[in-house]
């Protein structure tokens, strides 16, 4: 059950209902997610801020943000996000049986994202520590000392929603992931 209420553009504190709003047009609703954050509109403004940073400062494809979505998801065992992404991962053009398998692990047919992946991975899983490894693998693959900075922006980002909706106890409202419970 969720702790926290979910918020509409209507009732939301006055602090967060611009945000809210812009959440609202992107995705098509108020997800729950974004929802509970309004609550404290410092959480749902420290979320557009490093979201807002990304759009404007980004490089990464949407297919490879998603990916890196999915991959932390997982990692985190949060199944809101998993979801979510699953949804994103596919209108960015993977299909769903991509989506299972970035989940799991990677995907065979691109070892230069799975090399990614498995750097997003390793920060995640080890407080931000990369081993040497993993990292020359990200390296030799082809991925540059900007964008292995640029990912650990990513694995924030979405550890942040990934542990809110733990702290939350956020309910699904949105289709879930194969292998995903509910």
């Amino acid at each position: 059950m969720p702790r926290i209420p979910v918020y509409s553009v209507d009732n939301a504190p006055h602090a967060a209902r611009e945000r809210l709003q812009a959440l609202q047009a992107q995705v098509g609703k108020v997800l729950n997610i974004h929802g509970e954050m309004a609550h404290a509109p410092v959480v749902l403004a420290a979320y557009g801020g490093i979201q807002d940073a990304i759009a404007e400062h980004g490089t990464f494809d949407a297919a490879t943000r998603e990916a890196i979505a999915l991959a932390v998801g997982n990692s985190n065992d949060c199944g809101y996000c998993q979801s979510a992404h699953t949804q994103g991962a596919k209108a960015a053009g993977w299909s769903q049986d991509e989506t299972v398998a970035i989940r799991n692990g990677g995907i065979d047919a691109d070892p230069k994202l799975t090399a990614l992946l498995n750097v997003a991975r390793a920060i995640n899983s080890n407080g931000g520590d990369v081993d040497e490894a993993t990292w020359n693998q990200a390296r030799n693959a082809g991925w540059s000392d900007t964008e292995l900075t640029e990912l650990f922006t990513h694995v924030i980002v979405n550890i942040f929603t990934n542990y809110f909706n733990h702290y939350a106890h956020t309910e699904l409202d949105i289709p879930a992931a194969p292998g995903v419970a509910a």
